[in-house]
């Protein structure tokens, strides 16, 4: 009787070859050596570049903190200062603690702040100023302030229209009171139409209006004017 022959198994079809098997001590394939030393190039090159911006950022910082309050301080003097901004409902824009810089027709300086300000229309230059102040420096180096309740400043113009309580202070000791008066930058210039009191090392005086004449050097008292002088005290 012939004898039955061997069973064998059947292939599987798509059947994945195992992996092969890495022999102790054989060296690893060429890719993943290269990739091994590509790496170890980029962590050489990240170590080294590190090692110089550390300590280059270190010193950035300890020289912003030595020098920042020099740099803050110079901003508040010589900079253009809003504390915040803002754009109403009709799109006009308004700041806080607004500060404006500018020079005259004679190089002097004058300042204009105001605790806010707001265009009086979109894109206008007139801006109505909350409690303006106003710094000139005059023709012999002495300076003028004035302060009011409000104000409009005209950029283009460089005038300044104080309203309501208008107090004006001069380096001399003078001090004059009006309910309304106009500074003209350009022209060096201020006065008022309006009633008028002061008082200064001269004595006391109310007039009809004043105006500042000679870049500010002497003032003229307009209309009825009563002066109480003081004695071997010079005159304004």
């Amino acid at each position: 009787m012939p004898r039955p022959a061997p069973e064998t198994a059947a292939p599987v079809p798509n059947a994945a070859a195992p992996p092969p098997v890495p022999l102790p001590g054989a060296r690893p394939p060429t890719n993943q050596r290269r990739l091994g030393r590509a790496s170890w190039r980029l962590y050489s090159r990240f170590v080294a570049l590190m090692k110089v911006m550390l300590p280059a950022t270190a010193l950035v910082l300890v020289g912003l903190i030595l020098l920042w309050p020099q740099v803050n301080e110079t901003a508040d003097r010589f900079a253009l200062s809003v504390s915040s901004l803002s754009t109403d409902r009709v799109g006009t824009l308004s700041m806080i603690n607004a500060r404006y810089f500018g020079i005259d027709a004679e190089n002097r300086p004058f300042t204009v702040t105001a605790d806010s300000a707001r265009e009086t229309a979109p894109g206008s230059k007139i801006i109505e100023l909350e409690a303006p102040k106003a710094d000139i420096t005059l023709k012999d180096g002495t300076w003028l302030v004035l302060g009011a309740a409000s104000g409009f400043y005209d950029q283009p113009g460089q005038t300044l229209d104080l309203i309501g309580q208008v107090n004006l202070f001069h380096d001399g000791g003078y001090e004059l009171h009006t309910p309304r008066a106009e500074v003209d930058f350009a022209a060096g210039a201020a006065g008022s139409d309006h009633g008028v009191s002061g008082h200064g090392p001269f004595g006391e005086v109310r007039a009809e209006g004043f105006r500042l004449i000679d870049q500010g050097a002497r003032i003229r008292f307009l209309g009825q004017s009563r002066v109480v002088l003081r004695p071997g005290r010079p005159t304004p």
